[in-house]
């Protein structure tokens, strides 16, 4: 019964021990995102849930997440796109994507998206809203330890 008993608390902790962390940020009408820094253990999971829970129309204020490989500065990013292209139906066009760890999908007012990936090594990611002209305003630190 002991070893059962054993064997029962050891499974358990090899189950939480690989769930994933989960982050909830939002966006609003105002071009802020909730939270400015987050923090995520290296190689684990990260579920990361966004929200827009502005009023305004998606055409005029529409929100995306994007967390960009280490290095890459969210301004020059949100430049880059810019000059690619991105516009109010198209904020991420696809060879931005070279830069892009994970991204949501445009969300419009009440809408949400959960994006899962693996927290990559050690350093500082910024993330950002490539939504034309909101990364100047609408940008942030994932801290991975």
């Amino acid at each position: 019964m002991r070893y059962l008993f054993q064997l029962f608390t050891l499974s358990i902790f090899a189950i939480t021990s690989h769930a994933a962390q989960k982050v909830t940020i939002t966006g609003n009408d105002s071009m802020q995102f909730d939270t400015r820094e987050f923090t995520v253990k290296s190689g684990e999971k990260v579920e990361l849930e966004f929200k827009n829970i502005g009023k305004l129309p998606k055409i005029a204020m529409g929100h995306n997440l994007v967390i960009l490989k280490k290095g890459i500065s969210s301004l020059k990013f949100g430049q880059k796109v810019m000059s690619m292209g991105a516009n109010a139906t198209n904020p991420l066009p696809e060879p931005s994507m070279v830069d892009v760890i994970a991204a949501t999908k445009l969300l419009g007012p009440g809408e949400s998206e959960t994006i899962t990936f693996t927290a990559p090594e050690s350093g500082d990611y910024q993330f950002v809203c490539s939504f034309p002209g909101h990364f100047a305003m609408m940008r942030g630190i994932m801290v991975v330890k």
